[in-house]
């Protein structure tokens, strides 16, 4: 992890910047609504759920086109959460959002108990993952991918952009049982749409080949991997980018696959703390396999995380496009 985190001075910040997408960047506007909306046109017992918070998690479109099926639960998650798996039990199929904090924090223990437990088909969309919001710790679910990948039934997702959501929402409808979902809302960056790429349940993708390193990353670090690829092509380092959207199950064997592959540092990049999540589950595949390579690890501290406008703290935390090529380039040196 890049040694900026604990050295770099605290500087103050006035702008509390939301969204993900650089200045000119190709976006497209709540891919999530917008998809769950075309689904819900021919499956009938698909229902919105969300604890007041439809507006910042695109689930205001899906209200709108289907006001019957959809409920505010008001603010109150562990009612959200168990009344939605009363209705998966009596056949719908409940697509629930709210921020990722409130989810995996607030409620842990009614999906514990009521969803996972009884392998309830319950989808649980959730905004402001890891360090995308910039309001400080009690908005910013940097553990939930460990909280969630330690629940026995659950499904773990971490889609990089807006195609990534849009071909998910058919995908993990589809499949039966609890998912865990990260969400990224509003206007979301279109990256994938130029590598032919396409959303697979489980499966790990290889977006982009390279012969000097190997950067597998899930969510938006996925999109930060690619622009450090490009962005180390003037200093000739050749960098391949395997996408891992799906946490768990984990694709082992693609990794396994990908890494065994000879003279190619493997770096995992995630939006998420150290403990726990992507970079964690990779080293555990790689080493209960017996796979060498020289292996860095890039993701966010062990620590609670300031406040700030988020190119600030992407800087700080060592999960920008200029500080990802930068430690890169020192580690191959």
């Amino acid at each position: 992890m890049s040694s900026v985190v604990d050295k770099k001075p605290r500087l103050k910040t006035s702008a509390m910047i939301a969204s993900i997408a650089s200045e000119g960047q190709v976006t497209r506007s709540a891919p999530f609504g917008h998809a769950l909306v075309e689904l819900a046109r021919t499956k009938t017992n698909v229902i919105g759920m969300t604890a007041d918070l439809g507006k910042y998690t695109d689930l205001h479109i899906f209200a709108r086109e289907f006001p019957e099926r959809y409920y505010q639960m008001g603010m109150a998650e562990q009612l959200l959460m168990g009344a939605a798996a009363g209705f998966a039990q009596e056949g719908a199929q409940p697509f629930v959002t709210t921020y990722a904090v409130f989810a995996t924090r607030r409620a842990y223990d009614f999906i514990h108990q009521t969803i996972a437990e009884d392998d309830l088909d319950v989808k649980i969309v959730c905004a402001l993952p890891g360090l995308t919001t910039g309001y400080g710790p009690s908005h910013q679910a940097a553990e939930d991918l460990a909280v969630m990948r330690a629940m026995p039934n659950m499904t773990v997702i971490d889609p990089c952009d807006a195609l990534d959501i849009e071909q998910m929402v058919p995908a993990i409808a589809a499949h039966k049982g609890p998912v865990y979902a990260r969400l990224l809302r509003g206007n979301v960056p279109a990256v994938l749409d130029e590598y032919n790429y396409q959303f697979e349940l489980g499966k790990a993708k290889v977006i982009r080949d390279g012969a000097d390193v190997l950067i597998i990353s899930s969510g938006i670090m996925t999109m930060r991997a690619l622009e450090t690829a490009k962005a180390l092509e003037a200093d000739k380092v050749d960098v391949a980018v395997l996408h891992v959207p799906t946490i768990k199950p984990l694709d082992t064997e693609t990794i396994i696959r990908e890494a065994k592959r000879s003279g190619r540092m493997v770096v995992v990049a995630e939006n998420h703390t150290v403990i726990g999540g992507l970079g964690e589950a990779v080293a555990t595949t790689l080493l209960s396999s017996g796979v060498s390579c020289t292996f860095k690890h890039i993701g966010l501290p062990d620590a609670f995380l300031d406040a700030g406008a988020l190119p600030t703290l992407h800087d700080r935390y060592g999960i920008s496009t200029n500080v990802m090529a930068a430690n890169i380039k020192q580690w191959l040196a």
